[in-house]
């Protein structure tokens, strides 16, 4: 029976999505298993909007369902992007609440699950003129200061560690060494690196493959709205020429 990895996260998994196959086929074989809710700006507990791009949140998609469909197999799990949910206007508790529910949900399937924490350290170094820069490109609607992104995220850190240790969670910390310019997205050239690092496996046998990473790319996820109109696209497990099946939500 093939081993499962689930992924969860917004714009550093949809990134880093061929890293995370490529981790999971040197961990457990080519027949791996990999079910992600990902996307640019994912929110864990309401509808995302990236450039006419909807998404239900994690919570609300039908990755739940799947996991329930499919046969039980040895499972692991990592929770990344957590911070997006401080910038579409959350309070800190209600996002904290959302990833203690994706926590006891996904641990009706695995006990080993990794739970990322926020680049903080990065978003308390950002000047106020490029956070108002960055905050109006990628999220036009919020008027969080600065400050109050900080507060917030420092905050939710500390729930998350919490989380983790009273759930018996593996905890990985956003390392500021990962970041460049951009504070909140991983630097390509650690893309690899730092998700075996997120899924506890060993350093790569072999170099990731930028073709595969534009194929899983351009792969749509269940459900989602382009400019208004709903898609569905039926998962029933894509096949990679490399070897592993995947399903997007």
């Amino acid at each position: 029976m093939p081993a499962r990895v689930v992924a969860l996260g917004a714009s550093n998994l949809t990134r880093g999505l061929q890293s995370v196959v490529a981790a999971a086929r040197d961990e457990f074989g080519p027949d791996v298993d990999v079910v992600a809710a990902l996307g640019h700006g994912r929110s864990y507990g309401a509808d995302s909007h990236f450039i006419g791009r909807r998404l239900p949140g994690i919570l609300q998609c039908g990755l739940w369902r799947a996991l329930d469909e499919l046969p039980p197999a040895p499972t692991r799990a990592v929770v990344s992007d957590v911070g997006n949910d401080i910038l579409y206007g959350f309070a800190p508790t209600a996002i904290l609440d959302w990833v203690r529910e994706t926590i006891e949900r996904l641990q009706r399937h695995t006990g080993d699950i990794t739970l990322a924490g926020l680049p903080y350290s990065g978003i308390s170094r950002v000047s106020p003129l490029k956070f108002t820069i960055m905050r109006t490109a990628l999220f036009p609607r919020c008027r969080l200061t600065l400050a109050d992104v900080t507060d917030r995220a420092a905050f939710i850190e500390d729930g998350l560690r919490t989380l983790a240790r009273t759930r018996g969670l593996r905890f990985v910390a956003m390392n500021p060494d990962w970041y460049g310019f951009d504070p909140i997205h991983i630097r390509p050239s650690l893309w690899q690196s730092v998700w075996r690092q997120m899924l506890a496996v060993d350093p790569p046998h072999r170099a990731r493959s930028p073709l595969e990473g534009l194929h899983l790319y351009r792969l749509r996820p269940e459900h989602q709205w382009m400019f208004g109109i709903e898609q569905i696209t039926p998962q029933h497990g894509h096949a990679l020429p490399r070897g592993g099946r995947v399903w997007l939500f």
